[in-house]
């Protein structure tokens, strides 16, 4: 009896176990703005974000694991980021987070998830965002960040390609006299407290004296500014380029203000996850570098649903169309744990790089930046995605 009574129990126990792998084998995870998809005897067809139809077996592009997974079961990424600095990361008047870091925000989203707004932005201070990052508040730093050695290794920070390189400056108002940082003695200085900028500035005036006068947040600098307690404000010449550029007109407007010459720093600036998950390290970083890879093949917002025909292999592969393998005919898929067209979907909702840094902060713009070496390295600059294959 109960011989029989265990074999009825182990029979139904493989049914269940059947049906779950049968329900497995014809279930498909689209990250993706919703693209067109028909299934049919275990084969799904996809019109993807560059206009092909594409017939795959179901489980390629495969979701992720890990945060990679969270986020996408989530729908949502939550990305940490400055809210006061012009053209990178700041607030307008209708509430509308924009600027450089904000669109690599919107770019991961379209990436992961198929869709740019799906982004939750957490405006951080430069003191808040390690903290934030450590604690899984955001799942990634996109903040004007400077990758160095000791963030690297001291704050559980894993940094991945650069978006901006930067360097440290030094501005002052236009009427004071100072035409280099050699002149400033006896002076205030104001700094970001919690930043590199704080040990460039030592560095940088030893044997000169002043007085460093520190704050939490670029506002109270500002302020501390117009009231005369600064006679200069140094940190990343970019985000010195996005506050000139906002300076109110009631203290004389960006004319007000020089930026003096000298860089005396690195800054690379780019987004930052936390360690020990390489998955959604790499997933995030490849996503940053196919702006890049756009760039270089000529593709962007406005022509990235013209390639469907090109017999370019590296192009299809990038834009997730069909290529001839061994196999078959199908996407290529490199095994991020993102949808094989993503790279299209983040062109076709956000743009290549150069649409980012020209919308932004690009000569254009009120900041008035040159590409300089933030170009490609086909143009002279640092710029450089590995292969995509």
């Amino acid at each position: 009896m109960k011989a029989s009574k265990l074999f009825a129990v182990l029979t139904a126990l493989m049914l269940v176990l059947a049906a779950c792998t049968e329900a497995a084998d014809t279930t498909t995870t689209t990250s993706g703005e919703a693209p067109e998809t028909t299934e049919a005897a275990g084969e799904e067809t996809t019109t993807s974000a560059a206009g092909e139809e594409t017939t795959t077996t179901a489980g390629e592009g495969a979701a992720g694991d890990g945060l990679l997974a969270e986020v996408q079961a989530r729908g949502t990424l939550n990305c940490g980021v400055n809210n006061v600095v012009p053209g990178f990361g700041f607030v307008d008047e209708a509430g509308e987070h924009l600027g450089f870091d904000i669109d690599f925000c919107r770019a991961i989203a379209a990436g992961v998830l198929g869709d740019a707004a799906a982004v939750e932005f957490v405006d951080l201070t430069a003191e808040q965002r390690f903290t934030a990052l450590q604690s899984g508040e955001v799942d990634v730093l996109v903040r004007n960040t400077t990758n160095t050695s000791s963030r690297d290794g001291g704050l559980a920070a894993t940094f991945l390609t650069t978006t901006f390189y930067d360097g440290q400056g030094m501005m002052v108002s236009a009427d004071s006299g100072f035409t280099t940082v050699d002149d400033m003695t006896d002076t205030s200085i104001c700094v970001l407290s919690g930043t590199t900028t704080e040990l460039n500035l030592t560095t940088r005036m030893a044997g000169i004296n002043y007085t460093p006068l520190t704050f939490e947040e670029n506002p109270l600098i500002q302020a501390a500014f117009i009231e005369g307690q600064c006679d200069g404000w140094t940190s990343d010449k970019s985000q010195l380029a996005g506050v000139r550029s906002a300076w109110p007109e009631d203290q004389g407007g960006p004319e007000a203000l020089v930026i003096l010459e000298e860089t005396f720093s690195k800054e690379p600036l780019g987004p930052a996850v936390l360690d020990g998950d390489s998955q959604w390290a790499q997933a995030v970083d490849w996503i940053v570098i196919a702006t890049i890879q756009a760039e270089e093949f000529g593709i962007d917002s406005t022509n990235v649903g013209t390639f469907a025909d090109t017999e370019d292999a590296g192009i299809r592969n990038f834009l997730g169309l069909p290529v001839e393998t061994d196999a078959g005919t199908a996407p290529f898929d490199p095994g991020l744990g993102l949808a094989t067209d993503f790279a299209a979907q983040v062109i076709g909702q956000v743009g290549n790089y150069a649409e980012i840094y020209d919308r932004n902060v690009g000569p254009g713009t009120p900041l008035g930046l040159e590409r300089g070496v933030n170009a490609l390295w086909t143009d002279g600059g640092l710029l450089y995605a590995p292969p995509y294959r």
